[in-house]
């Protein structure tokens, strides 16, 4: 059981608006699922420091999930470097010209620069270079936990060694770190153009569902706070895409949200974008949470936001 898990599923009852607050929705749980909520259940009454801890653990720990098939391609076509992250060595993958503006694709949890297969092509040929990279504890990259700050700081050290950047793409989680760290580019340069797909307001909501799906107190979204604000030195919802997120310097920002998404509910996009001067929202029907990555139409318009 891990992070995969911890964003709830939701269900919009028929026929009212995607700002409603939706409902929750669960499968029938597997056996280790139940056996995890009673454990956790179970220590944070006797032993609540060590729940915390193993709370926070899978809260942190990705899945490294196995290559599929139609990964492969689309990675041989790259130019691959490595560049030194916080966890370790970070992956980070290239197509296209050195001598074209970048536009640097940060996936999200459980994912990996190949993931972004749709965009690779559509941006190469409107003229852009791609820059992709395995986050911390992802993919090709080293680390077994991946956190928002260690995860945007791999997203800012591609940044930084990535030359002339036109645009920034991220999805759920590494839209979060995007516009939670914030990442800039170098000199505190104005970043021409910022998409955000699937994106989370904070990282409360996220604990709050990841809380809500092990069956844990309130409390635990209190101390996950704690936590963070304690390693970071910065309060929790300091780290929030709105609060944050204007940070980026960015120039022109998209946020596109599907009306169904069942990980990150719709309301968090309206919320970003109604707190963030400028921002525009661009709403799907129909893809959820991951296949608004792989939709032509949704990439065609990224792109052509980028232009």
């Amino acid at each position: 059981m891990t992070n995969i898990y911890s964003p709830a599923h939701t269900l919009y009852r028929p026929g009212t608006p995607p700002t409603v607050v939706p409902q929750i929705r669960y499968p029938s749980p597997p056996a280790g699922l139940r056996w995890l909520r009673w454990q956790l259940k179970i220590l944070s009454v006797v032993a609540p420091e060590v729940a915390f801890r193993l709370a926070w653990r899978l809260f942190c720990t990705p899945r490294r999930l196995p290559l599929k098939a139609w990964e492969s391609p689309v990675l041989a076509e790259a130019v691959r470097r490595t560049i030194v992250g916080e966890a370790g060595p970070v992956a980070v993958y290239e197509w296209g010209s050195v001598q074209a503006p970048a536009v640097v694709l940060v996936h999200g949890w459980e994912h990996r620069a190949s993931f972004w297969r749709a965009w690779v092509p559509a941006l190469l040929a409107a003229g852009y270079r791609v820059v992709a990279l395995d986050g911390p504890a992802h993919g090709a990259s080293a680390g077994r936990l991946a956190t928002l700050t260690s995860f945007g700081g791999a997203v800012q050290a591609v940044v930084d060694t990535a030359g002339e950047v036109r645009a920034i793409v991220a999805h759920s989680f590494g839209a979060a770190s995007v516009a939670g760290l914030p990442v800039r580019l170098p000199g505190a340069a104005v970043l021409p153009r910022l998409v955000l797909l699937s994106a989370p307001v904070s990282p409360r909501a996220v604990a709050t569902r990841f809380a809500d799906f092990l069956y844990l107190s309130n409390d635990v979204v209190e101390q996950f706070a704690t936590h963070i604000q304690q390693t970071t030195g910065r309060p929790a919802d300091s780290f929030a895409a709105a609060a944050a997120g204007p940070g980026t310097g960015a120039e022109r920002v998209l946020v596109m949200h599907d009306e169904g998404d069942e990980i990150v509910p719709f309301a968090e996009g309206q919320q970003i974008v109604a707190a963030w001067p400028g921002a525009v929202l661009h709403a799907t029907r129909g893809l959820g949470h991951n296949r608004i990555l792989r939709d032509a139409d949704v990439v065609q318009s990224a792109v052509a936001f980028i232009a």
